[in-house]
């Protein structure tokens, strides 16, 4: 006899969301793509882990709430024609940075006059330094240190006229390289526009810079009065120490608060 009945049909493995194995259900493992951009982005987090003993001086590198691949830095200009600067940054990695070609993004939101930095845009010329990026000669260290030295450069006698055409600020270069006091002025303005805007902190930013309130002046005042000044007025050497203890700190903070009271209610 002939048997009527249609063929089972077979569930394609393809449309299957996971396997079977006894009474346990394993699912599929991940995709190929998402195990790639996984290890992209787990090299990314041991070369900012690796900033924490070779970050450059001076230059601090904080990532955002946000986005893994986006961090909010600040550099700190501690001598040179940029002395006192203070000048904001951000650093951008695209998705597959350290896995192709792909140079990470510096971008000022601080003003800096600076042959290497974009007069429009804030962007640093990473590319002209680096015109292939190997992740593996490579890293964030490398671009931070290449920002910093950007601020200390004193001459540029050893830089071929092909690359210093490639510069994106060239009214900075010519000045620079033609009347060194107008460059001076040039910069000490940005670095007074650097302080002035210190405390302007754009959204989303990681590096907030807070204005000092009254109270914490009068405190380090009177701290210093009672601890690092004898009774003649005259401080002590640097080699004499003298135990604040908890109950000092506490009467400090104290009278504190009574003349940042007494100071609030004259005004």
């Amino acid at each position: 006899m002939m048997n009527n009945q249609p063929p089972m049909a077979t569930p394609s493995p393809a449309r299957t969301p996971g396997k079977r194995r006894g009474q346990h259900f394993f699912p599929q493992t991940p995709s190929t793509v998402d195990r790639e951009q996984a290890l992209r982005d787990y090299k990314l987090t041991i070369e900012y882990k690796h900033l924490k003993q070779h970050c450059p001086g001076g230059v601090y590198l904080i990532p955002s709430f946000d986005d893994i691949r986006l961090f909010h830095g600040v550099i700190f200009v501690r001598r040179g024609s940029f002395t006192n600067g203070i000048f904001k940054f951000t650093l951008e990695c695209d998705p597959k940075y350290n896995d192709r070609n792909l140079h990470p993004k510096v971008t000022f939101s601080s003003y800096v006059y600076n042959p290497h930095v974009h007069p429009d845009t804030g962007e640093v010329d990473l590319r002209i330094a680096y015109p292939v990026w190997d992740s593996s000669k490579h890293y964030l260290v490398t671009a931070l240190t290449y920002v910093k030295r950007i601020f200390y450069r004193k001459d540029y006698n050893e830089v071929g006229e092909d690359e210093e055409a490639k510069f994106p600020n060239q009214e900075a270069l010519r000045l620079f390289k033609t009347d060194p006091d107008a460059y001076r002025r040039r910069v000490q303005e940005c670095v007074r526009e650097s302080q002035r805007s210190v405390f302007l902190n754009d959204p989303g930013c990681t590096i907030r810079f807070k204005e000092e309130e009254k109270s914490y002046e009068i405190f380090r005042d009177i701290m210093k009065q009672r601890f690092m000044e004898n009774d003649g007025g005259d401080s002590y050497p640097d080699d004499v120490c003298r135990m604040v203890t908890v109950d000092d700190t506490l009467q400090a903070i104290e009278q504190t608060q009574r003349l940042a009271r007494g100071e609030e209610e004259e005004g």
